[in-house]
C-alpha cells in the first residue's frame, strides 16, 4: 500500500512572515516640521501678509469701524461703496487722473527704456572698444546709488533745458536705467552662444541684424525682466515727479497718496472741507498697487525665465 508521502503547507504566521520595512516613517520624520523655515514662514506671515490684509478689509469699513473694530474683520459692502464714492468725488475724480498720468509717464519711458538698455547692453558685452570698463564702472556705481541722491542733479540738467513741468521731465529721467543696461550685459555676456553669433555674421549678417534676428529673440526673457523692473521702478517713484511738477493736475499716482495723506485730518488736523477718511486713504493705495500687481501676475512666466536666463554659462 502506497502512502501519501505528501505534506500540507502550514498557513503563514500572520505576523513572524510580515516584512518590516520602515522607510516610510523614517521619511516621515525626517519631513516634518523644522524650527527654522516655520519661523522664517511666520515672520513674513506677521510682517507681510497681514499688513496687505488688513489694508484689503480697511477699505471696506467706516472711520469708526476701522479705529474701534476687529483689524482682521470684513466690514460691509455698503462702507465699500461710500468710501468708493467718496474718493471718486476727491476733487473732481483726480485719483483716476494720477492713475493715468503714472499710466503715461511709466510705459513711455519704458519704450525708451527696451530701445536704449537692451542695444547698450549688448555693445558692452560684444564688443571692444576705449572706455569700455570706464562705462562699466560708472553703469555699477549709478546703479548702486540710491535714487534721492540723483534728484537735484537731475532737476539742474531738466532745469537748463527748460523742460520743469513738463511731462518729459519725468520721462526722460525715468528712461535711464543703468540697472537695466547692467542686467542685459550679464545676460549676452554668459547665455548667449558665441558661436550662433560668428555663424550669423559668416552668413553676411551685418552687426546690426545680428542682433536684430539672433540675439533680439534668443534674450526675450531678459528683455521681459528689464521691461518689468523699469516698470515697478516708474511706478513707484515719489520724490523725483514732487520735484519736477509743480501743478497737481500732472501728479503720478504715488505723489497724488501723498497728497490725499495731506487731507486726512488724523494727519493734518488744519484740513478743511477736502478732508479724506482713512479707509479712502486705504482703498486708493488698493489702487495705485493693483496695475503692479496685474503687470506680475502676466508676466510671470517670463519673469521666471528671465531671472534663470544667466544661470548657466555658454
Amino acid at each position: 500500500m502506497r502512502t501519501d508521502t505528501r505534506t500540507t503547507a502550514s498557513p503563514p504566521a500572520p505576523y513572524a512572515a510580515a516584512p518590516r520595512f520602515r522607510g516610510p516613517r523614517r521619511a516621515t520624520r525626517r519631513l516634518g516640521v523644522q524650527p527654522l523655515p516655520a519661523l522664517v514662514l511666520a515672520l513674513f506671515l506677521v510682517f507681510f501678509a497681514l499688513p496687505a490684509l488688513w489694508l484689503v478689509l480697511a477699505a471696506t469699513k467706516t472711520d469708526s469701524q476701522l479705529v474701534h473694530g476687529n483689524p482682521l474683520s470684513f466690514g460691509s459692502w455698503h462702507a465699500l461703496r461710500a468710501n468708493w464714492n467718496a474718493l471718486m468725488g476727491y476733487q473732481g475724480n483726480a485719483v483716476f487722473l494720477w492713475l493715468r498720468n503714472s499710466a503715461l509717464y511709466a510705459f513711455l519711458a519704458l519704450i525708451i527704456t527696451l530701445c536704449v538698455a537692451i542695444p547698450a547692453g549688448y555693445g558692452l558685452a560684444m564688443t571692444e572698444f576705449r572706455g569700455r570698463r570706464t562705462l562699466l564702472i560708472a553703469t555699477l556705481v549709478v546703479m548702486l546709488m540710491p535714487n534721492a541722491t540723483l534728484v537735484v542733479p537731475l532737476f539742474l540738467e531738466v532745469n537748463a533745458v527748460h523742460l520743469i513741468g513738463s511731462m518729459w521731465s519725468i520721462i526722460l529721467p525715468y528712461a535711464y536705467y543703468p540697472f537695466g543696461v547692467y542686467l542685459t550685459y550679464i545676460y549676452f555676456g554668459t547665455a548667449l552662444p558665441r558661436d550662433l553669433l560668428d555663424a550669423a555674421r559668416l552668413d553676411g549678417c551685418s552687426e546690426f541684424d545680428v542682433f536684430r534676428r539672433v540675439a533680439l529673440p534668443l534674450a526675450a526673457p531678459v528683455v521681459a525682466l528689464v521691461g518689468f523692473f523699469s516698470f515697478v521702478a516708474n511706478w513707484t517713484n515719489y520724490f523725483l515727479p514732487y520735484v519736477m511738477l509743480p501743478d497737481s493736475r500732472q501728479f503720478p499716482v504715488q505723489v497724488g497718496l501723498g497728497t490725499l495723506l495731506n487731507d486726512v485730518p488724523q494727519f493734518n488736523p488744519t484740513v478743511g472741507s477736502l478732508a479724506v477718511q482713512r479707509p479712502e486713504l486705504a482703498l486708493a493705495t488698493l489702487l495705485a498697487i493693483t496695475p503692479v500687481l496685474v503687470v506680475f501676475l502676466f508676466s510671470q512666466r517670463f519673469l521666471v525665465a528671465g531671472m534663470l536666463a544667466g544661470a548657466t554659462k555658454s
